[in-house]
């Protein structure tokens, strides 16, 4: 069997949009604390609908630990929410109103003309990130 060759040079894959907003540590906690209570859950409740210790949960609201992606994805499942909703705030992550209705629309096309979306999207964002990666490459600032 071959070695599979890396590739360390040119751009990183394009991972998704989140806006130049910061996320700030206490977001979320409090987003925790707030799906939680939402669904009027004790941190003892949820603490055992997720398979941990109170103690690790009271941490988590706190702020004074990270859970890790094991445990944002049983909170996810438990909350009933993507774990983008504890993550990310509502306007972090994902279209901004510019494009959210256009988005909208096209997900009540048919698989082909989506396909066909995603297609031309692919595209724009591989053009826009080579445009991008030759201006840093070049010494010129990012835009």
């Amino acid at each position: 069997m071959m070695p599979v060759a890396v590739n360390t040079y040119g751009p990183p894959p394009y991972l998704g949009y989140v806006s130049k907003q910061a996320v700030t540590a206490t977001d979320f906690p409090r987003r925790l604390a707030e799906l939680r209570k939402r669904h009027s859950l004790t941190r003892s409740q949820l603490a055992e609908r997720i398979g941990m210790h109170v103690v690790h949960l009271r941490r988590y609201e706190a702020g004074t630990s990270q859970p890790t992606l094991n445990v944002i994805r049983k909170l996810s499942t438990a909350l009933q929410v993507s774990a983008d909703m504890l993550l990310f705030g509502k306007d972090e992550r994902g279209p901004g109103e510019d494009l959210r209705l256009q988005f909208e629309a096209v997900s009540g096309f048919d698989e082909e003309e989506k396909r066909v979306v995603r297609s031309l999207l692919e595209g724009m964002i591989l053009k826009h990130e080579a445009r991008r990666w030759q201006t840093v490459s070049s010494g010129g600032e990012r835009k």
